[in-house]
């Protein structure tokens, strides 16, 4: 039976939207050195979506064909990763940061593990801060940030203005 759930994400800048009828599978955490250098992080948190399930709604994927059997599919206004394209599979593994409620889906497993960073064990030990509460930034300089955000709501928007 196929579920009906419908999941929907984007880039940042709203250029980019996508939907995914049906439900995510395999959610999880990829530490490889490819994954860290796509993501400009030190993981890219990612789950699958059947090809046939996944449209996109608003503008167009560019892609980078990070090795021979894989692209990977971003925005080409504001870089956000959007998609891992194993091309001989039947799915995309879109990136759960992208997804309007990434809290809804939770890694279940962990990959390339090798290259995962040996200090992540410690990470839950440090000291938190909520944004805007660690003194790095005035109330202006947060104000300011707030009323000129060109970042696209978590959710679909009929229009969407990007901006440059």
């Amino acid at each position: 039976m196929m579920s009906t759930k419908k999941t929907t994400g984007g880039c940042q800048c709203g250029a980019v939207r996508y939907s995914v009828d049906g439900e995510l599978s395999d959610p999880h955490i990829c530490h490889c050195r490819m994954c860290q250098k796509a993501a400009g992080n030190y993981f890219m948190p990612l789950a699958g979506a059947k090809r046939e399930q996944f449209h996109v709604t608003r503008g167009a994927i560019s892609w980078f064909r990070s090795s021979e059997p894989v692209r990977r599919g971003f925005c080409n206004r504001c870089g956000t990763p959007l998609i891992f394209d194993a091309l001989a599979s039947d799915h995309y593994s879109v990136t759960l940061g992208s997804l309007d409620q990434p809290d809804l889906v939770a890694p279940l497993q962990q990959f390339g593990t090798e290259a995962q960073m040996p200090w992540f064990k410690d990470l839950a030990g440090l000291e938190a801060h909520e944004t805007g509460t660690d003194g790095e930034m005035d109330d202006a300089e947060l104000s300011a940030i707030a009323a000129s955000n060109r970042q696209h709501p978590d959710h679909d928007t009929e229009n969407w203005d990007v901006q440059p």
